[in-house]
């Protein structure tokens, strides 16, 4: 008999522990950031270095966008359509110098941090020597700029006002120190979460199966009596 109730033990047991801990989705966990953005013909691609290295040549457009996003292959693409001959118009070419066509998206108030406002997205030519760096075009026209002690890009022309590159959507936010694989001013990630305790599931686990236990035992015993 105390067979029959191990067995009934060991078949439930699996069910009420997949319900318990595997049965809702993972909460994906975003970065609130200024992610880089190149034009590559009529699409945006996400920038392989960050533009404090990156040299674009006369004619480039690239964009940033402010945004939350889990990672580069889910980051949000700066919006409206880009076109170097549209916005470089009314600033002519100069011996030495060159022109990048800059997409500025400040996102949306659902990505703002508290309190903050996204101001509205904006296109402008910035006209800088022919040597100069992404950021240095970008200094050029979207003063001021801010950035965090490991380089990266935290706020385009003062927005936001504060944060850089925070942990949104889990039980903590956490100045993250650097995404994998990111160059800097591309967007980073935080290292880990903190845990503080057993989580609820994990008790009620534990209560359900010493209760479901308890009553095998009982269920062998009364039937061997």
């Amino acid at each position: 008999m105390i067979r029959r109730g191990t067995t009934v033990l060991a078949l439930v047991l699996p069910v009420l522990l997949l319900t318990l801990f595997g049965g809702g989705p993972a909460q994906a966990v975003g970065y609130r950031y200024w992610s880089f953005w190149e034009r590559d013909g009529g699409r945006w691609t996400y920038a392989s270095q960050g533009p404090s290295t990156a040299r674009p040549a006369d004619g480039d457009v690239q964009g940033f966008r402010f945004a939350v996003s889990v990672d580069s292959q889910d980051a949000t693409q700066p919006r409206g359509t880009a076109d170097f001959a549209a916005v470089c118009a009314s600033t002519p070419a100069r011996a030495g110098e060159k022109r990048l066509a800059l997409v500025l998206d400040f996102g949306t108030p659902a990505d703002a941090p508290s309190g903050e406002t996204p101001p509205a997205p904006r296109t402008v030519c910035a006209r800088v020597p022919e040597d100069a760096t992404s950021a240095d075009a970008l200094a050029a026209v979207a003063k001021p700029l801010r950035y965090d002690t490991n380089a990266l890009l935290c706020a385009i022309a003062g927005y936001p006002q504060k944060g850089c590159g925070e942990q949104v959507g889990g039980s903590e936010q956490t100045e993250q120190a650097g995404r994998p694989g990111a160059s800097d001013g591309t967007g980073t990630t935080a290292q880990g979460t903190a845990h503080h305790g057993p989580s609820v599931g994990v008790l009620v686990a534990a209560a359900a199966v010493a209760v479901l236990g308890g009553a095998a035992i009982w269920q062998a015993r009364r039937r061997r009596s």
